[in-house]
């Protein structure tokens, strides 16, 4: 198995006591995604099911309006959350809009943002990736205390691995140079073996680096592989649907078995820089917070 090849395992099967413990610490520093529709569609207040204090990543998607994110943070910061907006370089016109948005979301009291390049292929302005927005030096002049990236399990469209790890470095260093906090979030992923080969191959940049491995919620499989379609996951989930029948494919998915197996990794390799799970709700806020609160008697 994988799990016993990469560097930092102590090579043992580790105990029930040290699997309960990392299985309880992915758990407790989850994240999940929640869209400005999904939020506004709470209501007033923050349901029971719902934890307090959560990382809460916000989206900023195609076509909106980029101050339906910051109205979706400033919800989730007044019921006590932690928001993490997406800022799509692609989607910002020119620098002015952009030190518009930081500063509004500055106002209203977010303190952590999520750089991605976006989906859209040609850039509206003159920032086509994110290393173009840390180098306008503005990500620390607005009060944000960190930020974080996002990683690629089974690759990129646009890049590859050299390319990758190249901007990952410097990303790294420019944190580490403006007393800023960094983090890594992945795409999910269905394959444990991309999850963790990804972890291994990174081990040496990240560091003391945080990762937080993106595992997609509880919903219908078809459904699953439908999203999975549009978010560039082609590899897992064509292995995950092989040889599946249409009566399989309307069964509920959830990602119990991944969960598992990095519960495992974690409890086997102390120097790891996996710290959480990542959810991505496609099945709904509820079930996916839900599934989250119990996801810890998985290895029990």
């Amino acid at each position: 198995m994988i799990m016993d090849s990469l560097s930092g395992s102590d090579n043992r099967v580790p105990h029930q006591a040290d699997l309960a413990k990392a299985a309880s610490s992915l758990v407790a520093n989850a994240s999940i995604e929640a869209t400005p529709k999904q939020i506004a569609d709470l209501g007033n207040k923050a349901p029971d099911w719902m934890q307090e204090g959560m990382r809460i990543y916000v989206p900023a998607l195609p076509n909106a309006d980029f101050g339906d994110a910051i109205k979706a943070s400033e919800t989730l910061l007044a019921w006590g959350m932690k928001p993490v907006p997406h800022l799509p370089a692609r989607i910002v016109p020119d620098t002015e809009t952009l030190t518009g948005w930081l500063a509004s979301m500055q106002r209203i009291g977010v303190k952590e943002i999520l750089l991605i390049a976006g989906d859209t292929e040609t850039p509206a302005g003159p920032f086509p990736d994110t290393l173009a927005l840390i180098k306008s030096g503005l990500l620390s002049e607005y009060g944000l205390t960190g930020f974080g990236v996002a990683g690629h399990p089974e690759g990129h469209p646009h890049a590859d691995d050299e390319a990758l790890l190249n901007a990952m470095r410097y990303k790294r260093d420019y944190a580490v140079a403006h007393d800023l906090d960094f983090w890594v979030v992945t795409q999910f992923s269905f394959d444990e073996e991309s999850l963790i080969s990804w972890l291994d191959r990174h081990q040496a940049i990240l560091e003391s680096v945080p990762v937080y491995l993106g595992l997609a919620g509880p919903t219908r499989l078809k459904n699953l592989l439908a999203y999975a379609a549009q978010c560039g996951v082609a590899t897992s989930a064509k292995a995950l649907s092989k040889n599946m029948n249409a009566m399989r494919l309307l069964r509920p998915w959830k990602p119990d078995a991944l969960f598992q197996a990095l519960s495992k990794y974690k409890a086997s390799h102390s120097a790891t820089p996996l710290q959480g799970v990542h959810l991505f709700p496609f099945g709904g806020l509820q079930q996916s917070n839900q599934w989250l609160s119990s996801a810890h008697l998985l290895v029990s």
